[in-house]
């Protein structure tokens, strides 16, 4: 099914539909995509990353020291199968900004999240601080240690004209980031090791989504299927908006 044009719809049934493909991202990852100490939870976080994200956690305390296996067979080395995307690119962490004191609240039960996923909605793209809000929080979470997946669906106005990803990579590389023409909406997969790495799938309205990757360290990560489950969350779409959404003109 390909992407469809969401700027047709209003905010609220965009945010419909956002939830819904939360929710069967999350229950795919959790259906064996994932190795069996991790699992991924829906959460409500104040401010940019909201109002709902998909948190990857590690429950190692569950396997007593046993080594994870899914039938992904733990993960994909990076090494090993690069992820196909149209676009790579790699910047070393400033020593400073690595070094910097972070103040984190663990949950006692010790469940660490080690990922978070985002479906930008049109809240993020709003105003300036909106943008600059969002853009920080995600150069924040990779330098705290976080994985991140971007998926942006929504074209890149005057307040970010390479999108979100060109946004956030300017934050951390000199290296400009352009979209190719004819492709302005954007995936994103960041691996938050020392050397930050962005792996990056421009594409647009009528083309269908790939699988992106989610890293669950630096060297290793699991394809999340966003074609199916954007297929499933779409079939809820009320079918007064699905008229507009499917309308040829």
């Amino acid at each position: 099914m390909p992407v469809h044009d969401w700027t047709r719809v209003s905010a609220g049934t965009f945010h419909a539909f956002h939830v819904s493909w939360i929710s069967e991202i999350q229950a795919s990852l959790n259906s064996g995509v994932l190795p069996r100490d991790y699992y991924a939870q829906a959460e409500q976080i104040a401010g940019p990353f909201a109002p709902d994200i998909l948190t990857l956690q590690a429950t190692d305390r569950l396997s007593n020291g046993a080594p994870s296996a899914g039938t992904n067979g733990g993960g994909i080395a990076l090494a090993t199968a690069p992820p196909p995307v149209s676009v790579t690119a790699s910047a070393e962490a400033d020593e400073y900004v690595v070094k910097r004191r972070t103040l984190v609240i663990h949950h006692s039960s010790d469940d660490r999240v080690v990922a978070l996923i985002e479906i930008a909605s049109p809240g993020n793209k709003s105003s300036r601080h909106a943008i600059k809000s969002f853009v920080e929080k995600a150069v924040e979470a990779l330098y705290v240690g976080y994985h991140l997946l971007i998926v942006d669906l929504f074209p890149p106005g005057p307040r970010d004209p390479q999108g979100l990803h060109g946004a956030i990579w300017s934050m951390i590389s000199d290296e400009p980031f352009e979209l190719p023409p004819g492709r302005p909406l954007t995936l994103a997969s960041y691996s938050s090791g020392p050397s930050k790495r962005a792996f990056v799938e421009p594409t647009a309205i009528d083309r269908k989504l790939i699988d992106m990757p989610l890293f669950l360290e630096p060297e290793m990560y699991v394809n999340v299927p966003l074609e199916p489950t954007y297929q499933e969350a779409y079939r809820g779409v009320p079918q007064r908006w699905r008229m507009v959404l499917e309308a040829l003109v």
